[in-house]
C-alpha cells in the first residue's frame, strides 16, 4: 500500500483538504468548525496550531485502521468511500457503515480507547487524520467542533437503531438509497445520482438482507419506475414514492 503522509499547519488545511474549493467539501466535514474557523475562532486556531495528517491513497481492501488497534485519531474522508466492519472468530463479516467525503470515521473508539471495528477502503481513498489529543484541545477552543462530532456520533447511533427494526426489504432499501442521496446533497452533490462504490453483497450485509434479496428489490424498484440502474450507477427517478416506501423507517 502506497501511503504518502503530509503534515500541514491548520492554516494550510483548507487548500489541501478541498483542492482549492473550501466551500465544496470542508464546510460539510465534521471537522469544518476547526479547519475553516473565522473571527475569534480563527485566532484560536492560530494559537492552537493544530496539525493534520493527510494520508493516501488507500486502495480497495486497504485498512485505515483495524479492530483492537489503540485509538489515537479520528479520520475524515477526503475522497472515496470507506466501510466499517467487524469480523468474528469464524470469519463472518458484519458491515457497520459506509462513509462519504467529509464524514468522520472512528468516533465509536472514543470510549473503549481501541478501534472496535475495521475501516476499509472501498475504492481509492484519501483521509485527513486528526490526533485525538489535538481534537480535545481544539474542541475547547471551538465549541462548534464538539457539536459537529456529537451530531455525527448521534446519527451513527440512530442509523444502528433504524437497522435493528423489523422492516421489510423494500423499506430498508428505499431508506438506504434516500439516506445516501441526502448525505451526498449535504456535500453539494446530486441527491438522485448515486454511485455505489460498495458491492451488492456489502449492501445486503449492511441491511441485514440476503444478496439475492437486494438484487430482487432493486429490480422491482426499476420495474416500478422508482430508479434507473446502470451497473453501480443508480438514479432515483421517483424520490417521493421511495420516501413513501421508507416512511416507517425514516420516521424513527
Amino acid at each position: 500500500m502506497d501511503i504518502a503522509a503530509g503534515r500541514y499547519a491548520l492554516a494550510d488545511v483548507v487548500a489541501h483538504h478541498s483542492h482549492g474549493d473550501p466551500g465544496h467539501l470542508c464546510t460539510a466535514c465534521a471537522f469544518s468548525a476547526g479547519c475553516i474557523a473565522t473571527g475569534q475562532d480563527e485566532e484560536a486556531m492560530r494559537r492552537v496550531q493544530c496539525v493534520v495528517e493527510h494520508l493516501g491513497p488507500y486502495h480497495v481492501g486497504d485498512a485505515i485502521f483495524r479492530t483492537h488497534e489503540p485509538f489515537r485519531a479520528i479520520y475524515a474522508v477526503r475522497a472515496g468511500m470507506v466501510k466499517t466492519q467487524v469480523v468474528d472468530g469464524d470469519g463472518h463479516e458484519q458491515v457497520l457503515g459506509f462513509y462519504l467525503p467529509g464524514e468522520a470515521v472512528g468516533l465509536n473508539a472514543i470510549h473503549p480507547e481501541r478501534y472496535p471495528c475495521d475501516a476499509v477502503a472501498l475504492d481509492t481513498v484519501y483521509v485527513c487524520r486528526f490526533s485525538f489529543p489535538t481534537v480535545r484541545e481544539l474542541a475547547q477552543q471551538v465549541p462548534d467542533l464538539l457539536m459537529n462530532l456529537l451530531r455525527a456520533l448521534s446519527k451513527e447511533i440512530g442509523t444502528s437503531a433504524m437497522l435493528a427494526g423489523d422492516y421489510s426489504a423494500d423499506e430498508r432499501m428505499a431508506a438506504f438509497l434516500l439516506d445516501l442521496g441526502e448525505r451526498l446533497a449535504e456535500r453539494r452533490q446530486s441527491a438522485t445520482q448515486l454511485h455505489l462504490a460498495m458491492p451488492r453483497s456489502d449492501i445486503a450485509n449492511y441491511l441485514r438482507l440476503a444478496p439475492e434479496t437486494v438484487s430482487r428489490v432493486l429490480a422491482r424498484f426499476r420495474e416500478q419506475g422508482l430508479i434507473r440502474v446502470d451497473g453501480r450507477e443508480i438514479e432515483l427517478t421517483d424520490a417521493p414514492r421511495l420516501r413513501e416506501r421508507a416512511r416507517n423507517v425514516l420516521q424513527r
